[in-house]
């Protein structure tokens, strides 16, 4: 990716962070601004500046709004300085500071902590930042080890970790441990032998939703809720401690786990848990769909993040229409995890919304001229239906992207497969090119051999010369060994051999790159049906984007494979961020992040 370059003058980056409103409300943000503002204008002379402040973001990674937009414009180059407080305002993960560093090292962005007084345009600065985040990063490390230690003695015990309470249990504040209640165990109890009678997770939800039965959170049933409660040993008094991984939520080897039988009342006999268990293991072994279904392509799984609280979306199938198609459904990984996040999209709404845009993109990229102001790009930006809610786009983001288009640097590549030159240049652009220089190879023998045979000893051999073209090749059959030697400028023969060598070579590189355009040319004539493969397929749907208004993503899903759809994307988007089926901003691959600014009760 080529990256736009300004001759930088002297301009600030000044981030400013806290991680509660607790922070915010003890002037903790008009604090950091002020002592930041005034090192910046009396320490560094620095008058020029700009403050990126994120309120109530935890430090734990850099998924927030006002870091992205900031490091989308120092790799504009439109910053010499960052300006913070205290380094944990940036990150208190060693992995994504070091990023970060590396990053403002590429652009040439000198880091200034304000009270740790480290500048890295000294050498001794940068070596003590160093050190001081190895040690940071360490004393992390050992506190999460010793919290890790002391929960694991707890669970040895047979002590509660702070997990949340399951259906059919209630906290008691005496025993500090869950205990039976009866209302909701009475539903746990119900649940099995509804499976047992059923043999079959949807029917038992289904029946449950239409009996208006809660969930421990007063939610509505899924076949996911359901099996959880069948396959939950604490059931049946066995109390398990360390089985998954606490990011990924894989299992871990058996050996690992703490397990506890007869560790507390139980609300289903071991019997009965190992028949259902049974059920369950014949039923994943025979049910074709559901084993089918881990294999569904989900267009958006890698890139779409949850606007509220910055987690990662799990994707699933949404309900099948009439039709027999099914889309994808993303909701908020805290919904599974702590139930702190209810957000949710799907590809039926947010998709459109996507592709549409990024035809708006590439028709931006295709008129933009010096001449065009910044209204004029949002309205070719925000053309079509599916923007009509859209009040503005942030005007930084606008910006940015005006210095990228108006200086002729690519803001999307669209590429058929890895390495390959930008779509944008044609077979007949490339093809010219090579012509050209295959033309121009012609004139310099021509050239050359009119001085020869001006400067020459007059034998006959000097002035003959043969050119043969069969199938678009050049060949010379001249005697070339004497060429420039009777010249005033002329060159050793040694001198005249080798490049008699570079220049055979070259016209030899050239031919075979014209054989390779033609033969691409040939396959191209020939996939003309849209799905014929993913080649034609990828090509296609770069015209389609290109040259419509409104796109019709649902006939696109529902003809095109959707892994070539989710290749295409993930080529040009590195984040997109939803909030209750709406964009709130996008991210390309360059870095550049659009933020939008819906309007108001929409």
């Amino acid at each position: 990716m080529e990256v736009f370059n300004l001759e930088k003058n002297l301009k600030c980056a000044l981030y400013i962070r806290v991680s509660t409103f607790h922070q915010i409300d003890k002037d903790s943000l008009p604090l950091q601004r002020e002592d930041l503002i005034n090192y910046a204008k009396y320490i560094l002379g620095i008058d020029d500046y700009v403050i990126f402040e994120d309120a109530g973001y935890s430090g734990k990674d850099t998924d927030r709004p006002s870091y992205q937009n900031m490091m989308t414009r120092i790799r504009m180059g439109e910053f010499s300085h960052l300006l913070v407080w205290k380094i944990d305002r940036i990150s208190r993960n060693l992995r994504d500071f070091s990023d970060m560093y590396d990053e403002l090292k590429k652009y040439n962005v000198t880091f200034i902590s304000k009270n740790e007084q480290f500048d890295t345009s000294t050498a001794m600065g940068e070596a003590m930042l160093k050190i001081i985040l190895v040690f940071a990063e360490l004393e992390r490390k050992l506190t999460a080890e010793r919290v890790f230690a002391v929960m694991m003695s707890r669970a040895e015990k047979g002590l509660w970790n702070g997990a949340t309470v399951p259906l059919g249990f209630i906290w008691d504040e005496e025993i500090k441990f869950p205990k039976i209640y009866e209302p909701e165990a009475k539903i746990v109890q119900y649940i099995f032998d509804l499976y047992e009678k059923k043999r079959s997770t949807t029917k038992v939800a289904e029946q449950l939703n239409q009996e208006n039965v809660k969930t421990k959170r007063d939610g509505t049933w899924t076949p996911r809720t359901v099996g959880a409660i069948l396959t939950n040993p604490f059931y049946i008094g066995t109390y398990r401690y360390n089985t998954k991984t606490q990011k990924t939520r894989r299992w871990k080897d058996k050996s690992e786990w703490i397990v506890i039988e007869d560790h507390h009342p139980a609300i289903i006999s071991k019997e009965q848990f190992e028949r259902v268990a049974k059920i369950l293991k014949d039923n994943y072994r025979g049910d074709y769909n559901r084993q089918r279904a881990s294999k569904n392509v989900h267009i958006l799984s890698s890139i779409i993040k949850c606007f509220k609280c910055g987690s990662n979306m799990n994707a699933g199938n949404d309900r099948a229409r009439k039709n027999g198609f099914t889309p994808s459904r993303y909701t908020c990984y805290q919904i599974h995890k702590t139930y702190t996040c209810n957000n949710y999209a799907s590809d039926l709404t947010v998709l459109p919304f996507i592709i549409n845009y990024i035809g708006n993109y590439m028709t931006l990229q295709d008129r933009i001229t010096k001449n065009h102001s910044y209204r004029d790009m949002e309205s070719i930006l925000l053309r079509g239906k599916y923007f009509t809610d859209i009040e503005h786009i942030n005007k930084d983001d606008i910006k940015c992207t005006y210095k990228l288009l108006v200086n002729n640097l690519p803001v999307i590549n669209y590429k058929l497969q890895e390495n390959q030159e930008d779509k944008k240049t044609t077979f007949k652009d490339r093809y010219d090119i090579y012509k050209n220089e295959k033309e121009k190879q012609e004139r310099d023998a021509k050239l050359a051999n009119e001085r020869k045979t001006q400067v020459g000893s007059g034998d006959r051999s000097e002035k003959i010369r043969t050119y043969n073209y069969p199938q678009g090749r050049i060949t010379d059959h001249r005697r070339l060994d004497d060429l420039f030697l009777y010249a005033e400028d002329s060159m050793p023969k040694k001198d005249f051999i080798l490049k008699r060598q570079e220049i055979t070579n070259k016209i030899e590189e050239i031919n075979s790159k014209i054989q390779e355009l033609r033969a691409e040319e040939n396959n191209f004539v020939d996939n003309k049906e849209f799905s014929l493969n993913a080649k034609a397929s990828f090509y296609l749907i770069t015209q389609l984007i290109g040259n419509s208004k409104n796109i019709d993503v649902r006939y696109l899903l529902e003809n095109v494979d959707k892994s070539i759809i989710k290749d295409f994307l993930s080529t040009i988007l590195n984040e997109v961020s939803v909030d209750h089926q709406k964009v709130q901003y996008i991210t390309f691959k360059n870095g550049l992040t659009h933020h939008f600014e819906y309007k108001e009760n929409q």
